[in-house]
């Protein structure tokens, strides 16, 4: 990597609420093509912050995520989350076909079925939050259960394995750095498990999304054994962990702010566009995620970028860049349908995207009209995030009704 006049440290562990990480905005600010360290791996990266940059660097040829394998990138976890054969780590053409076979599990009518299921999850878990009594904690009785249960619902996991998968995705996702040979570990077991799943739906097929991967087609084209089994693991880490901080972060979003609580609930049809808003407001993880390669040199604004150097790309302050939304800091629901970029971009826009939103739109839209006193337990300022893994979310959302 050239010689530059600045490297940022960054060890991108902000956790004050969902306030803003002050280094992402002056990088956005300063130093949208910059020179970054990372808490682990080798070497420096490229971090690229402003919107119309991060489209070309998730869109543009010249970047390849499978060029990352291999090679000790500079990351936020001890142990690279990703698969090296995960369909987020191919380019195109050989992630077109599979993005082809995997979204025909995630058709129209796929999504209504799972919507179905979810309103199903989601209406237990409220009566028996109900039941109980106020108060009640949010992450516990809705937003922890709710992923989970319905991923494993739509992937058909048996009662019997879900807790100890979700343990495999947490000690994945730990950034601490004694979690390394755990990490590797939960990795292995989680993969031997769902290639004997897998094996098993593709010769006995049901009515579940492993079993509408297996039988996909396009053309002759199938998933093959490798290829389904990733697939499955990663639907599962992508489709629990992630959602569920995003209904608590959320959640929060409108406990705290009760003009907008208020607005949804005399206006429910207008939760999916408020929905849209509040994810790109929403700083939903701490720094980075999956970097690219550059095959060969690119400037992007007036910085060239060499052959070989890893590129890492910020969604967070692209849904903050100036350049492309009038007020980017402030959180305004009646924003035409943010063009945001939560679920990713281009080639590996996040392809459970339908699913996560279905959830999040039912469990919200489900939660304000079943508890319409619903109001915060305890101040803002006494609520506690968590502090160890690469996501932003409330360790625990107390609330009376």
């Amino acid at each position: 990597m050239e010689p530059g006049p600045n490297v940022w440290n960054c060890p991108f562990d902000y956790a004050e609420a969902l306030e803003f990480d002050p280094t992402l905005k002056r990088l956005l600010t300063e130093e949208p093509v910059a020179r970054i360290r990372l808490p682990y791996g080798e070497g420096e990266a490229w971090l690229v912050t402003r919107y119309e940059d991060v489209r070309t660097v998730t869109t543009d040829r010249r970047f390849s995520r499978h060029a990352v394998i291999g090679r000790d990138f500079p990351r936020m976890t001890p142990e690279p989350i990703v698969q090296d054969e995960a369909i987020n780590v191919m380019d195109p053409p050989a992630s077109s076909r599979l993005r082809s076979l995997v979204s025909k599990a995630f058709a129209p009518r796929h999504v209504e079925r799972m919507r179905t299921r979810t309103q199903r999850v989601v209406d237990e878990l409220l009566d028996r939050m109900a039941e109980q009594g106020p108060p009640g904690d949010l992450m516990e009785n809705l937003a922890n259960p709710l992923p989970l249960t319905t991923i494993c619902e739509v992937l058909d996991i048996p009662e019997a394995d879900r807790a100890q998968l979700r343990g495999h995705a947490r000690t994945m996702m730990n950034i601490s750095p004694d979690n390394r040979d755990n990490a590797v570990r939960a990795k292995a077991d989680m993969r031997a498990y769902f290639a004997e799943l897998t094996a098993h739906r593709r010769a006995h097929p049901g009515d579940d999304l492993i079993s509408a991967l297996a039988t996909a087609r396009d053309g002759d084209e199938i998933l093959d054994e490798r290829e389904l089994t990733v697939m499955a693991m990663v639907l599962l880490i992508t489709g629990q962990d992630t959602t569920t901080y995003e209904i608590g972060n959320l959640s929060y979003t409108l406990l705290t702010r009760p003009e907008d609580l208020a607005m949804l609930r005399s206006r429910p049809e207008r939760l999916p566009q408020a929905l849209e808003e509040m994810l790109r407001f929403i700083p939903f993880r701490k720094g980075v995620g999956i970097p690219r390669v550059a095959l060969e040199d690119v400037e992007l604004s007036g910085v060239r970028i060499r052959e070989g150097d890893i590129v890492h790309v910020s969604y967070l302050t692209a849904n903050r860049d100036p350049r492309k939304f009038d007020r980017p800091d402030e959180l305004d629901l009646s924003r035409e349908k943010p063009p945001h970029m939560t679920f990713g971009w281009g080639g590996h826009h996040c392809l459970g995207a339908p699913l996560a939103f279905v959830e999040m739109e039912v469990a919200l839209g489900t939660l304000l009209d079943r508890f319409p006193e619903l109001k915060p337990a305890k101040p803002a300022e006494e609520v506690r995030w968590n502090e160890t893994s690469i996501w932003r979310y409330p360790q625990a959302l107390p609330v009376l009704w």
